[in-house]
């Protein structure tokens, strides 16, 4: 038994104007759906989402990367600059370091520690 035949047997058994009301009925839902979204409308039925809401969607996310994307950016500047500042300070204490053993190995006298020292504390 086929749906042709099915539907034979409806429209036979039914009076027929509740049959021909049912039979418009399905064709006017069948012509709205499908001429507001085409072949997928066979596929999905109504339960479509609009283009609008995927759209609404999108720039949702689009709006959240973009912020994600700036807090690295002031994370990474933050964490270069105390990268920078704890480099430069170690580095200082060893030239200090490295003046005070040249000189006490008498390569370097009191008044080159001092411009050296100045110098430093310049940077």
């Amino acid at each position: 038994m086929t749906g042709w035949d099915i539907l034979d047997k409806f429209i036979n058994g039914a009076p027929s104007i509740a049959a021909t009301v049912l039979l418009v009925a399905a064709a006017v839902i069948f012509v709205v759906g499908f001429s507001r979204y085409g072949f997928n409308f066979l596929k999905y039925g109504f339960s479509q989402k609009e283009v609008d809401d995927l759209c609404k969607k999108i720039d949702g996310l689009s709006a959240e990367v973009k912020t994600e994307i700036g807090n690295l950016r002031t994370e990474f500047h933050t964490e270069l600059e105390t990268i920078k500042i704890n480099h430069f300070g170690h580095l200082k204490n060893f030239l200090c370091e490295l003046t005070s053993i040249l000189l006490d190995k008498n390569v370097i006298n009191n008044t080159d520690k001092a411009r050296l020292d100045n110098q430093l504390r310049d940077m």
